[in-house]
Parts: structure tokens; sequence; C-alpha cells
């Protein structure tokens, strides 16, 4: 069966986002949806899989109440769902970061089509406002590394820009995965004086569907079952290096080791060699998962119990 993989945002005033998550749990337990939804005062995050069915009667649902109009669905097909279980709650802040956001200073948002223009220029400067991990296995052609391995380290990240580039005329232009961490982020760039920031409207998700993989090297990661996704069907060029051998790979795994669990990318080949391990020593660790080839791309749901 078909099924739909949704991801969405919307930044706009609930007030009262508990009320909101008890009528998101109503509705979604009455379909076949499985996902991840976060209410907060400032908005809607969500990114969800359901039957083709169920997934209209959302979107339909949705964009049928007046104050959630503006959302906008990025829409994958996959054969099953990417989610366990459908889980919906209140959060203070949508993205985890150690300060209030004015959202009335975000950069100005650029549809893939014109963002490409102003990538393709030279004069920008291409800013990643993802995880090192997600880099380290996609990212557009010349964007810098993260250095970051949370979100609440991109505020020291926008202090060290500021030795980097000329804030009062080099473009920024920033992408993250769907779009939301930009919109939490561009506004400290702005407060900081940076007078021209851009944001890719729909993040790398709508790139992809909009413009394949131009100009976006290695595979999307995704925080679902799929742990990674390519943007298009063409070939594109492979920028992981398996945690063993330092060769080409695509994919990550967590470790075998239930005590361990850590998170890399692996060749197929030391993948089935290591046993599904990230090192030697997991290897004969006490609890061990039992590999299996067939279904080593899904993540653990938790230490102890494979999928």
């Amino acid at each position: 069966m078909t099924h739909r993989v949704l991801a969405y945002y919307l930044i706009t005033p609930i007030a009262d986002p508990h009320h909101e998550v008890k009528i998101h749990k109503v509705f979604c337990s009455q379909y076949d949806l499985k996902g991840r939804l976060y209410i907060s005062s400032h908005g809607i995050n969500g990114q969800m899989s359901g039957t083709v069915e169920a997934a209209k009667a959302y979107q339909e649902w949705m964009q049928g109440r007046e104050q959630f109009q503006g959302i906008t669905f990025k829409i994958h097909s996959h054969h099953e769902h990417v989610f366990p279980r459908m889980t919906i709650k209140w959060k203070q802040k949508l993205v985890a970061i150690d300060r209030e956001i004015d959202f009335s200073k975000r950069g100005a948002h650029l549809p893939p089509a014109e963002w490409k223009k102003l990538f393709e220029s030279g004069e920008a400067f291409v800013l990643d406002v993802r995880n090192d991990y997600e880099w380290d296995i996609g990212r557009f052609k010349g964007a810098e590394k993260p250095g970051c391995n949370t979100f609440r380290d991109f505020e020291k990240m926008a202090e060290e820009l500021e030795q980097k580039i000329d804030k009062e005329n080099t473009p920024v232009i920033m992408y993250c995965t769907g779009g939301i961490r930009c919109e939490l982020f561009s506004p400290l760039l702005v407060e900081k004086g940076f007078k021209k920031v851009y944001q890719l409207q729909g993040g790398v998700i709508q790139w992809g569907l909009e413009e394949g993989s131009n100009h976006f090297e290695g595979k999307l990661f995704v925080f679902d079952d799929r742990l990674q996704i390519p943007l298009s069907d063409e070939e594109n060029e492979v920028v992981g290096r398996c945690h063993h051998c330092q060769s080409p790979a695509n994919y990550y795994y967590n470790c075998a080791n239930m005590d361990c669990n850590e998170f890399f990318i692996c060749c197929p080949v030391c993948l089935e060699a290591n046993i599904g391990c990230c090192q030697g020593s997991c290897q004969t660790a006490p609890r061990l998962r039992s590999y299996n080839a067939q279904s080593t791309h899904k993540p653990f749901r938790r230490w102890t119990s494979p999928v």
C-alpha cells in the first residue's frame, strides 16, 4: 500500500496550544497516521506518514481551518509508514534554542528558483543550519560544515560568521531540512546586523521536489525510519565516508551494542565485517543486537528491543 510522508510547519500564534494538542489527538486517532507533531504558542511543526486517504484527510482538515490555511505540505510517497507511532506533544519551543525569538525579524523567504539564482551568482555565503551529522551525508556544494552538535550551538556560529564575511553587503543564503530551523536562526543574524539574509523556502525537501539534486551532493538526512533520502532519481555524488574504512558510503546505522547505540555512516562491507558495530569492543558487548542485513537501515527504537 502506498503511503504519503508529510513534512510541514507553520509559525502562527496559537492561543491555547494544549487544547490544540487535544484536538489533534482526537482527529488523528480516527485515521491511519503516525508521526511526530509538536505544538507551541508559536505554531506547529510536524512530520507524519499515513495511507493516501488518511494523509489527504489530515491535509484537508488543516487547510480548512482558518488558523492553518497558510500551511504548506511537502509530500513524498513511500511503501510503508516511516514512523513507529503517533506522538503529539506540547512544546514550549518548536526547536530547542535557549532564547526567545522575534519572528518579525526573520530573513526573506526565497522559493527554490530564486534561492538558486543567488547560489549560482557565487556572491552569497551558503549557510547550512543543520547538525554536523546531517551535513556529513549530504549538503549543497560549497556549504561549510556547521561545526555544531545541537541547534543551541548556532548562536555562537552567528558570532563567528561576523568575523568571516561583510555582514552589510554579503548575501547569506540559509538552508535546513524543511525550513523551520531557518525561521529561528535567521532572526539571530538580523539582530546582529546582517543586512541580506535569505531562507530557502521549504528547505532542502522543497528544493528536491522542485530542483531535484541540482547543486546538492549526497543524500538528505531525515528524522524518520528512512534516515536518508535521495533528492531525485538522478545519479548523485556520494559524499558520506565510512566510519571504519573511509570509503564512500551513503547510509547511517545505530551500533548493534545496545549500551553504545552510536550513530555512524558505514559501507556494506564494513557493516557486515563488524556485525553492525561501530568499533571492535562493541562486538563482544553483553547486550548485542543480532546483525540482520535485511533490517539495518531503520533506527533502533529502544536500547532493549531491536527493530
